[in-house]
């Protein structure tokens, strides 16, 4: 199928601020297309307009040249026309039939001939890996098994788009691993575009080619999910993607805050003014805990951090430290040995110090005012 284009899209139920306000998104064909978000944000009702099941209030949606929604010029193309195969986050399963007869059921209503619907029935179990399970009913399966035979009904239909709203939420956390690597593989074998809602960020950072992460209603940020983790357009996207979430401090005072400290750094380092710059931010990971004696430079900033708990998770260790007035995490994988009230010497590379005006838009290190800000305009749009 080719990309699909939401144009100046805008949905508003009557009351309240807009569900989706004036959304811009284009989804590449053959990509994994994640809306990221907190609940309410608008990725539910988007996938709905584009499945055809909501309609725009504003805006057109078009498929290639081919327009499926457009306020206009009045056009409107009925959800079974769209080519479009849709998983909810209720499996939805006819209890009284076989898993080979739910699978089958979409062909059923298309009329597909006998032979026909058996080959491409055998074909969807296989793939999903639950064939030996044709014969059974729903309440004989698992919760995992389950969505996989949603997943197998998708599928025996040859969709050209895979719309999936927060499939996996109902999962336990071992079976959402094995569902993450389900689909990616999925996507890999088949090439089929897929748009998946989720506001599990490590779902979205797993499985797509592509992160449209929105917040009421707006598009924050579209991008690749290490672009999204690694230079994110805003404090919004910033604090969102990551466990635990980005340190972000103010960055107006010359004190012994971390903002202050950091202001006092790059001020060391810039070779221009930080004028614009009020907020700072720094990734838990990417604060190291070095040796007493070590000293900063201009590509490291070094610090000291008062401890106040070391929380081990098994494969690291995150801690919480305070620094002036500010509390932040840091997160590392060789094993802390600290304890409340210590203090500890920390390093952060230059590189990777974020940087946010006054409105949380994402600014450059070592570029000017101007600069800045069409930096930050270019990674939200």
């Amino acid at each position: 199928m080719p990309t699909i284009t939401l144009q100046a899209v805008s949905k508003s139920y009557g009351v309240g601020p807009l569900a989706v306000d004036n959304l811009d998104l284009t989804i590449p064909d053959g990509s994994f297309t994640c809306l990221l978000g907190p609940s309410g944000c608008g990725k539910t009702t988007t996938l709905r307009m584009i499945a055809g099941l909501e309609h725009p209030t504003e805006g057109s949606i078009t498929v290639g040249d081919r327009v499926l929604d457009s306020v206009a010029q009045g056009t409107f193309v009925p959800t079974e026309r769209r080519g479009m195969g849709l998983v909810f986050q209720n499996y939805a399963l006819w209890p009284h039939l076989t898993i080979r007869r739910n699978v089958e059921f979409g062909l059923r209503v298309q009329k597909v001939p006998a032979a026909e619907r058996r080959t491409r029935v055998d074909a969807a179990l296989e793939m999903m890996q639950i064939s030996q399970a044709a014969e059974r009913y729903p309440s004989q399966l698992s919760g995992g098994q389950q969505q996989r035979v949603s997943l197998a009904r998708m599928l025996a239909v040859n969709p050209s788009v895979l719309l999936l709203d927060e499939p996996l939420s109902n999962l336990d956390a071992t079976l959402r691993l094995e569902m993450r690597a389900e689909l990616k593989k999925l996507h890999e074998e088949t090439g089929h575009t897929i748009v998946f809602v989720t506001h599990d960020q490590l779902e979205a950072m797993t499985m797509a080619t592509q992160v449209a992460v929105m917040k009421d209603g707006v598009l924050q940020q579209l991008a690749p999910p290490m672009d999204v983790y690694h230079r994110p357009a805003n404090t919004f996207v910033a604090a969102f993607v990551g466990s635990p979430p980005m340190n972000l401090a103010p960055c107006d005072a010359d004190d012994g805050s971390l903002g202050g400290l950091a202001r006092r750094y790059l001020m060391l380092t810039q070779t221009r003014a930080l004028d614009a710059v009020t907020t700072i931010g720094v990734r838990p990971e990417a604060v190291r805990v070095v040796e007493p004696g070590h000293l900063g430079s201009e590509k490291e900033w070094v610090f000291e951090a008062r401890v106040r708990a070391v929380l081990p998770t098994g494969a690291a260790w995150t801690v919480s430290v305070t620094v002036g007035s500010t509390d932040l995490y840091l997160v590392s994988t060789d094993e802390v040995a600290a304890t409340t009230g210590d203090v500890l010497r920390c390093a952060v590379k230059r590189t990777a110090i974020h940087l946010f005006d006054a409105e949380g838009n994402r600014l450059e290190l070592g570029t000017d005012r101007e600069s800045v800000r069409n930096e930050a305009a270019q990674w939200i749009s």
